[in-house]
């Protein structure tokens, strides 16, 4: 069943168009977006949760290396497997898949340049940031951005994962 929306200018809006709403049309904000509400249920009342990052690496060994190196704890003996999962604090999980593992279901599949995620790192402190940005470009690894203290009210750096991916470091500045 499709359903009415009650919004001008959404597709099935009260006024019938298809597409954007304009700037300063009532309604224009979603409701969710205006109110804190619970968990919302999408489909036959069930709710999607966020649970993990996917990550396709190319060198399996290289990117645990890096992730390690951040501090992710990630079994021994992993670096050989095809697909591989480390459980973050806080319950988020980050997953690696090789290229091949990836490719044995999506035959198509190819890299996307510059990726456009990025994965955050709370260092603790400005001091722990500017560490651990030494230590990874000491041995090798791409600093994106040298740390800096942001506007945001964080000290931040960007570095490169082996992959390309941006791994943003950060902590409160004081």
């Amino acid at each position: 069943m499709r359903r009415t929306s009650p919004h001008p200018g959404r597709p099935g809006g009260r006024d019938g168009a298809k597409g954007r709403i304009p700037r300063g049309t009532p309604g224009a904000v979603s409701e969710t977006f205006k109110t804190a509400t619970a968990a919302s249920s999408s489909v036959d009342g069930m709710t999607a949760a966020f649970s993990a990052v996917g990550i396709v690496a190319a060198d399996m060994g290289a990117s645990l290396e890096f992730y390690r190196r951040i501090g992710v704890d990630i079994p021994d003996g992993s670096d050989g497997l095809p697909h591989v999962e480390a459980k973050l604090p806080g319950g988020l999980r980050i997953m690696w898949d090789t290229e091949e593992t990836v490719k044995s279901f999506a035959p198509d599949w190819q890299r996307a340049p510059g990726g456009g995620v990025a994965l955050a790192f709370d260092c603790g402190s400005a001091e722990g940031v500017d560490r651990l940005y030494a230590e990874l470009t000491a041995v090798g690894y791409t600093g994106h951005r040298e740390p800096w203290n942001a506007v945001w009210g964080q000290r931040y750096a960007v570095i490169l994962d082996p992959d390309g991916n941006w791994v943003d470091l950060f902590a409160p500045l004081e």
